[in-house]
């Protein structure tokens, strides 16, 4: 099941690569490695730093929320070569995408409930 939930988030990211003006990823291999780095960053620092800034997110009604998922995209950008994303613009909308994309591809994906 992990292994495919990675290859919906490369496809998401090639996707948004595609959709979004500004977001590029030279290789296949780059977006895989993207979508393992952004699954670490989603699954380690996210939970945190949507902790730290939880009186912020309840003052804008989750809205910030947003701004944190561009910050986690940005920062994937940062770590892998190949991934570049040039802009906040590019950025938030790459994150939506991705977030849209990778929501859909998963909804495909139904695991047994115990």
């Amino acid at each position: 099941m992990l292994i495919f939930r990675w290859v919906i988030s490369t496809l998401a990211l090639l996707f948004v690569a595609y959709i979004v003006p500004g977001v590029t990823i030279e290789t296949f291999w780059v977006a895989l490695l993207t979508a393992l780095v952004l699954g670490l960053i989603n699954a380690i620092i996210r939970p945190l730093v949507i902790l730290l800034t939880l009186p912020i997110n309840i003052v804008t009604l989750g809205l910030f929320t947003l701004i944190i998922n561009a910050g986690m995209f940005w920062l994937a950008a940062y770590l892998v070569p190949g991934f570049s994303v040039d802009g906040f613009w590019p950025t938030f909308a790459g994150a939506l995408v991705f977030w849209a994309a990778g929501w859909l591809g998963n909804s495909f994906i139904h695991e047994p409930k115990k």
